[in-house]
């Protein structure tokens, strides 16, 4: 069985299948010796090396799905690399073996807050996709209050520079002299959104913490700095709120039948145990037998 060279290497983690398929028209992958070309396809025994670098593990075995809930703290960059050597979110990273982390979108350097990582290019994809019309909610801190003409430009659409957004709600959070606290939402994620949106009406923001991606929230107890692995369950509802199936998990019908595989194993165990506990409190020749 054959899969197109893109989707090996997202779902190894290195990136978007867009971004992968960049690196392969930019001769950045070999299969095989020869460099790979748009539109391969790639089996269990062909040998797979990015940037010269070969696939520590082979490219047929899928590495254990993670997603991973970090703290930012202001003054770090979601990138890999900074020429100008200044700390990343990858810094505070488990390593991993055979995939690398993605993020889950981006914060600027100044933003703090919820940010979700991956080790799955397909996951990773479907989360940043304008089509999941994922919601963004942010905490705003801004230097005066917004006034109603102001909320209301806000909320039906101010033009920027890159075509018009808006917030989808925007509500007061408190807050006293020229510091005033809002929570917006937003659809979609373009660079600097909220700060452009609250300048282009003349208000200028102090502090920005995003505080949810869809249906993950940051959880309070969640320090600056820190990650946690998210929870089943919420794993579960991220992958619906973007109706991702993930590979490893057993079409429905497979995994009834290997419930009621299970069951009947577990039967037979109690059975056998059962027929175990009587032989031990008889034994042979009904002799008791005293074990170990």
């Amino acid at each position: 069985m054959d899969e197109k060279l893109q989707k090996v290497l997202a779902r190894f983690g290195l990136g978007s299948r867009r971004l992968m398929e960049e690196w392969i028209a930019a001769g950045r992958v070999v299969v095989n010796g020869q460099s790979a070309k748009l539109g391969d396809r790639v089996a269990a025994q062909d040998k797979i090396a990015v940037d010269g670098e070969a696939l520590r593990i082979p490219s047929w075995v899928r590495p254990r799905l993670r997603v991973l809930r970090y703290h930012k703290p202001a003054g770090e960059l979601t990138t890999r690399n900074d020429p100008e050597g200044r700390p990343t979110v990858f810094d505070r990273l488990p390593r991993l073996r055979g995939s690398r982390w993605i993020a889950v979108g981006r914060l600027d350097y100044n933003t703090e807050g919820l940010l979700l990582l991956t080790n799955d290019g397909d996951l990773a994809n479907a989360l940043m996709h304008p089509r999941a019309g994922i919601e963004r909610e942010y905490a705003v801190r801004v230097m005066g209050a917004v006034s109603p003409e102001q909320q209301t430009s806000l909320l039906r659409g101010v033009a920027l520079e890159d075509g018009e957004a808006r917030f989808v709600t925007l509500q007061e959070a408190g807050g006293e002299g020229l510091n005033r606290w809002y929570h917006v939402t937003l659809a979609e994620g373009r660079n600097r959104e909220v700060r452009r949106l609250f300048e282009a009406v003349g208000l200028t923001v102090s502090r920005l913490i995003r505080v949810r991606y869809g249906v993950v929230e940051m959880p309070r107890l969640l320090k600056t700095g820190y990650f946690d692995e998210l929870p089943d369950e919420e794993r579960e509802a991220l992958f619906t709120s973007v109706q991702w199936v993930n590979p490893a998990t057993p079409p429905p019908d497979k995994a009834e039948r290997g419930t009621g595989a299970s069951e009947s194993r577990k039967n037979n165990s109690r059975r056998e145990a059962r027929q175990g506990a009587l032989r031990g409190r008889t034994g042979q020749g009904g002799r008791r037998v005293v074990r170990d």
